[in-house]
């Protein structure tokens, strides 16, 4: 595989994190350089974990994986969009900016899901899987990084719809994983 090709798979299996780190920014209030590194560690390190388990466990597992990896994405992304609409609503509530552990790691298990398919995937090819996640985390690592400084931008401006806005983007990102592989 060449690194073109590794960096194409790369940037699209960093595109859902990407989108949920823009919503994550969304609700920042006052932006410090630990949330990017967080958010960059959470979806890289996952997005790296997850080719190289679906790498390990080869074709043994490939039909059960990816058969319901569409409904743990789906599932996970609703109920954390669903609660951030929730939270949206309440009075005298601010904006949840928080990173604590169980959200971000709901979070990058959804977003990381489809690489666990792509690490079986590799496994067939003979891909060389140390650089090959190494790559897939970094580069998920940097625009999961500047997902958060894009959304915290725009969450600024919009402050009052932010959360709002940012749980039906994750719904809506959760019924489009769905759907694409119910109609594929």
């Amino acid at each position: 595989m060449s690194l073109v090709e590794l960096f194409v798979i790369a940037v699209g299996l960093s595109m859902d994190a990407f989108a949920v780190s823009i919503c994550k920014g969304l609700s920042v209030r006052k932006l410090e350089p630990k949330h990017c590194l967080l958010a960059g560690l959470y979806f890289g390190g996952f997005q790296a974990a997850m080719p190289l388990v679906g790498y390990l466990l080869g074709i043994r597992f490939q039909q059960m994986i990816t058969s319901i990896d569409h409904w743990i994405a789906f599932i996970l992304l609703g109920l954390i969009g669903g609660n951030m609409v929730r939270e949206s609503g309440a009075q005298g509530e601010h904006l949840d900016d928080s990173f604590d552990v169980k959200t971000m790691f709901l979070l990058a298990v959804a977003t990381s899901i489809d690489a666990l398919a792509v690490g079986v995937t590799f496994a067939f090819l003979n891909v060389r899987i140390a650089p090959a996640v190494a790559f897939i985390g970094a580069v998920t690592f940097c625009l999961s990084a500047a997902g958060i400084k894009v959304g915290n931008v725009f969450g600024n401006k919009f402050e009052s719809k932010a959360e709002l806005a940012g749980g039906l983007i994750l719904i809506i990102m959760g019924a489009k994983i769905l759907l694409e592989h119910l109609f594929s």
